[in-house]
């Protein structure tokens, strides 16, 4: 099992995320990974909190990298700054276009796509690199032979693990996986799980990141809006079924994307049999 955070915008936001790390540590994920704003927004607060990550909690950090916005110098840089700081694993993306591009282009001097990063990061030093798999195909993929090729790619340059965009039909996972292996590829498929907590947001992110929304789930939350309490325990019971059957079909590792919340997470980690052991906690 493995978390997701991202690093906070205001001392309000850093108390939560905080909070949540306290929360989630006493679980030992494999790691817990950060992630990195459009156009390297979050660069100083990602590092920031990795960092810190690292020095006072004991949980093994992974940082996340984009093509965005930035040379290959640059990026090398900053791999470099973290390879000196002690940290190994590296989430290596292409990244989303900042908020005023219409659409992604590669900076001239920087890595073109995430099969360029990983292969850059691999020259800087020995990284453990995973990256991003969507089993219902990138947005801007032409189909999903060129996304899975695209995946392959990312793979031969270096990378170890892939983990998925989220997805609540646990058959989605199940034959993009089946597609991944009839490729030749073997390396763990994580699947990306997200409890959901605020259903029109997940439907306006899932309509532009290509993700399904089951009619199923729209049913559930009916007439919830005023009820954040039933949300809560109705997310829970879908993050936590969806884990169930992935785990009943042989899955045994998961990536949960947070939204630096704890309660949702450590919920379902429960539930899936993990017990909190002791550990050392932020200050």
């Amino acid at each position: 099992m493995s978390f997701e955070f991202f690093p906070p915008r205001t001392e309000e936001m850093e108390a939560a995320l905080w909070s949540t790390v306290d929360r989630l540590a006493p679980l030992r994920p494999r790691f817990v990974s950060v992630t990195y704003g459009a156009g390297g927004t979050t660069r100083d607060r990602t590092h920031a909190t990795v960092m810190r990550i690292e020095r006072e909690t004991g949980l093994r950090a992974a940082a996340h990298l984009t093509c965005v916005a930035a040379t290959r110098a640059e990026v090398d840089a900053v791999a470099r700054r973290y390879w000196d700081a002690g940290i190994r694993h590296i989430v290596a993306l292409r990244g989303d276009p900042p908020g005023d591009a219409a659409r992604y282009v590669p900076h001239p001097d920087g890595y073109a796509f995430a099969s360029d990063l990983v292969a850059g990061l691999k020259r800087v030093a020995d990284f453990e690199i995973s990256v991003a798999a969507y089993p219902e195909v990138h947005p801007e993929a032409p189909d999903a032979a060129a996304d899975l090729e695209s995946l392959k790619r990312k793979l031969d340059a270096g990378a170890t693990r892939a983990i998925t965009q989220y997805f609540f039909d646990v058959e989605i996972y199940f034959r993009y996986l089946d597609r991944v292996r009839a490729a030749g590829i073997d390396v763990p498929v994580v699947p990306g799980i997200l409890p959901v907590t605020n259903f029109a947001q997940l439907q306006r992110f899932s309509a532009m990141c290509g993700a399904t929304v089951p009619g199923w789930m729209a049913d559930l939350f009916e007439g919830l809006d005023e009820d954040p309490e039933t949300r809560r325990l109705v997310a829970a019971s879908i993050a936590a079924e969806q884990c169930r059957a992935l785990q009943a079909n042989g899955v045994d590792e998961f990536h949960f994307y947070t939204l630096n919340r704890a309660g949702l997470t450590y919920a379902i980690a429960r539930i899936l049999g993990l017990r909190p052991v002791a550990a050392r906690t932020a200050g």
